[in-house]
């Protein structure tokens, strides 16, 4: 996930240095706490759980600032801008790393990782690219990868594997019933399962994202735009957006996301992000929903529909791609405690660490993991995050993120969900407030 923010880019502390930082504390007494701010969410559990091994080790007290995902990035950006002590610790969404960086509210952890011998190689290229690097493309770290996240799929197994469900597909279709390995598949199957009668309820094909606050139908869309051959800039670095964002292909996925939304998802389903997609599938309404990794060990769980769910990779079109979530953890500038958030760090990276990670339900982009030999075989999930890892696209990741994100929600929602103009129109307004902000920005 990566929620918007409304809070604005504000100039702050100069940019700091883990090295120069921890030798200046290195004579003070350790503090013997630190706090650790995240989202309210599963795997914030498991890393309670995680983190017990390391304070009996350094004798530290973890505490925990975990906020509901809704708040998440109004509470801990504030905190941020107003220079407060709440966070030593912080798993923060990768779109803050720009502008972490650039206001120094992060420490630059180069020197500390060549100091501890902590490699990026070790950790998987995409998630170093997208949750430690800035800017893009340079070997600039201003955090470690901590959770993989990709957007994904949840299924009925029970539902697709009835064979009187799949006769009568395979006779409306000529198709075997499976989980769908292109756009085009899945909406068949969405058609095909909606409105349909099964153990005496009426279902729905699938459960999207249409959320318009904060970023749910951004991360949505972007599902079926990356797969189709969206692109943000027609050059890396360049801002030239014109024949990217609103390509033959980007206005192909666009229509496709729009016509899944129209034709197979829930009444009322308007203004809905991950906790509605949830509650649709436990509840039996929808055959497939759309949702993060992080997810997927809770819902294996599940006492009601564990049993009966399956999970897929997000589809193809043109091209393999999956919508990037997951974080980074970083040092915040502004703590007392230096050695003990470094420490922390030090100790988050070792790959056992990674391994129980892992166990616990945290998703460890940690080359120790991924690739052993029995990771497919570890979770029913595991082998869908590993290829959907291989094929990560992100948002923008530019310090003024939150009004490019803005944008895009806006122009979306009105498109998908109000019915408003075309696709390319979308696209094209979209360009239109994204120049609008570079150029404020100083890049065009």
């Amino acid at each position: 996930m990566r929620l918007l923010g409304k809070t604005a880019r504000k100039a702050g502390i100069g940019l700091v240095s883990a090295m120069a930082l921890s030798t200046a504390l290195s004579t003070a007494a350790q503090a013997n706490e630190l706090t650790l701010c995240w989202a309210a969410w599963d795997p914030a559990n498991a890393l309670v759980e995680l983190s017990k091994e390391f304070e009996a080790q350094s004798g530290i007290t973890m505490k925990y600032e975990f906020v509901p995902w809704p708040n998440f990035a109004d509470r801990i950006l504030n905190e941020l801008n107003a220079g407060g002590k709440l966070c030593d610790l912080l798993i923060g969404d990768s779109q803050w790393l720009g502008g972490s960086a650039e206001n120094g509210y992060y420490v630059k952890l180069n020197d500390f990782f060549d100091k501890e011998g902590i490699k990026m190689e070790d950790f998987a290229a995409a998630a170093v690219n997208a949750y430690a690097t800035w800017p893009k493309g340079t070997p600039n770290y201003w955090a470690l990868p901590a959770m993989g996240d990709a957007n994904g799929w949840f299924y009925r197994k029970d539902w697709f594997e009835n064979p009187e469900i799949m006769a009568e597909y395979k006779a409306k279709t000529g198709a075997d019933l499976a989980p769908p390995k292109t756009w085009t598949e899945l909406k068949q199957i969405a058609e095909f399962f909606q409105g349909r009668q099964i153990n005496g309820q009426t279902v729905y094909g699938a459960a999207i994202f249409t959320e318009r606050a904060s970023e749910g139908i951004t991360m949505g869309a972007t599902s079926a735009l990356y797969p189709y051959g969206f692109k943000y800039e027609m050059t890396p670095g360049k801002y030239d957006m014109e024949g990217a964002v609103n390509s033959a292909e980007a206005v192909a996925g666009l229509e496709m996301y729009k016509a899944i939304y129209d034709c197979c998802t829930p009444p009322g389903y308007t203004d809905s992000y991950m906790g509605e997609g949830l509650d649709a599938f436990k509840s039996g309404q929808v055959a497939m929903m759309m949702n993060w990794f992080a997810f997927m060990p809770g819902m294996a769980k599940d006492e009601k529909v564990g049993s009966v769910t399956g999970f897929f990779v997000n589809p193809a079109q043109n091209i393999p791609a999956s919508t990037l979530g997951g974080q980074g953890i970083s040092v915040v500038a502004n703590t007392d405690n230096m050695e003990g958030a470094l420490n922390y760090i030090k100790w988050f990276a070792n790959p056992d660490v990674q391994k129980k990670w892992w166990a616990l339900g945290g998703y460890a982009v940690h080359n120790a993991v991924l690739t052993d030999p029995g990771f497919k075989d570890s979770q029913p999930f595991a082998g869908a995050f590993l290829e959907a890892m291989n094929q990560v696209q992100d948002f923008w990741q530019e310090p003024a993120y939150a009004q490019l994100l803005q944008a895009m929600q806006k122009r979306l929602h009105d498109y998908v969900v109000a019915g408003n103009g075309t696709a390319k129109e979308a696209l094209d307004g979209l360009i239109a407030d994204w120049t609008v902000v570079f150029e404020e920005e100083g890049k065009l």
